[in-house]
């Protein structure tokens, strides 16, 4: 099976080509960026498609669904559905936070694996697993005061954006979290791997929101945020 990725649910525009059988990335491309996914994305296609053997060659789309950027998932989810629907073939939604911690799966002896998200405010995006990747929480939009109390019945690795917030937060309550890294956007190659995986019935490739954007009212209300 061979795997188109996209993600743009965070600061970075990623794409690439997966093998499925061989479980290799044939062709991957990142472009850090806070904004412009939408002008990005397709030419990064075009070039990672026209290296890995054009969009004929493919059996599937995986997207990054959320949670992240309103507009970024808004972008990637309609170019894997147009993109499914162009070549007949199934689009699938991956977990930007699954996305995150899947490179911590496996090999995190007994550890609980977090991946969090910043999301502002005191608050983060996060899931939990343990080390076979088994799903202990699931995404939600928690402050990190009750996320290091939800997390203080095991040892507990963090990543993402939002895993630093949380080990200065659980050691202000005398907890400890590792964090191994804090990467900003999800590896695509474990993007492409879990939409490999997926199953389209039970992971559409459809937004995953866990909050409503602000809404502008006349002029006093905010702008829409950033996160979802």
């Amino acid at each position: 099976m061979r795997v188109l990725a996209i993600d743009t649910s965070l600061p970075a525009v990623s794409v690439c080509i997966y093998d499925g059988d061989a479980q290799q990335v044939v062709v991957r491309e990142t472009l850090p960026m806070q904004k412009g996914h939408a002008e990005a994305l397709m030419p990064m296609m075009e070039r990672v498609q026209r290296l890995g053997g054009g969009f004929a060659s493919l059996d599937r789309v995986a997207v990054t669904v959320g949670p992240g950027s309103f507009t970024g998932i808004r972008i990637g989810v309609a170019a894997a559905r147009g993109i499914a629907l162009a070549c007949g073939i199934k689009a699938v939604g991956v977990s930007t936070l699954a996305a995150l911690a899947t490179p911590l799966l496996f090999s995190a002896d007994e550890l609980i694996v977090v991946a969090a998200i910043d999301a502002s405010h005191g608050n983060v995006f996060l899931s939990a697993y343990n080390s076979n990747g088994r799903v202990l929480t699931s995404p939600r939009l928690i402050s990190l005061s009750d996320a290091c109390r939800l997390l203080a019945t095991g040892q507990v690795i963090a990543t993402g954006s939002g895993a630093e917030g949380l080990r200065e937060t659980a050691r202000a309550l005398g907890q400890e979290i590792l964090v191994d890294h804090c990467e900003a956007w999800p590896d695509i190659a474990a993007v492409a791997k879990l939409g490999a995986a997926a199953d389209p019935e039970t992971a559409p490739a459809r937004p995953l929101y866990l909050k409503a954007p602000d809404v502008t009212l006349s002029g006093r209300a905010a702008l829409p945020r950033a996160v979802s």
